[in-house]
């Protein structure tokens, strides 16, 4: 490759990389400007305040208290058929590198060594 195709090169991914984290800038400041967050925090405390309420009621009439029916849904699972899959890839990647980096380092031990 000529050294005027790789400045091209570097150029291109460059700007296409930095459009991207423009773009994503921009998405992040039009939900914090339009109060996107606020307004999820809001629902939130909302919903906690409603619940507060039914637990002091029934609390008051003597019924069956279990923690379980007064907390929203916590535990969301947002795993994918492509999450595992890259889970999965990066684990084998990090025990290959695990090994590649420890097989340096016995190497090097052993030229210090001797």
């Amino acid at each position: 490759m000529k050294p005027e195709e790789k400045k091209k090169l570097a150029n291109r991914i460059f700007w296409k990389l930095f459009l991207c984290l423009f773009i994503a800038f921009f998405a992040l400041y039009v939900s914090e400007a339009t109060g996107y967050y606020e307004f999820e925090q809001h629902k939130r405390v909302t919903l906690t305040q409603e619940k507060i309420k039914q637990f002091e009621q029934d609390i008051a009439e003597g019924k069956h208290v279990d923690i379980k029916d007064y907390m929203g849904e916590r535990e969301i699972n947002y795993q994918t058929k492509i999450s595992n899959m890259g889970l999965k890839l990066s684990e084998g990647i990090g025990k290959y590198v695990q090994e590649g980096l420890d097989a340096t380092f016995k190497f090097l031990n052993q030229l210090m060594e001797e």
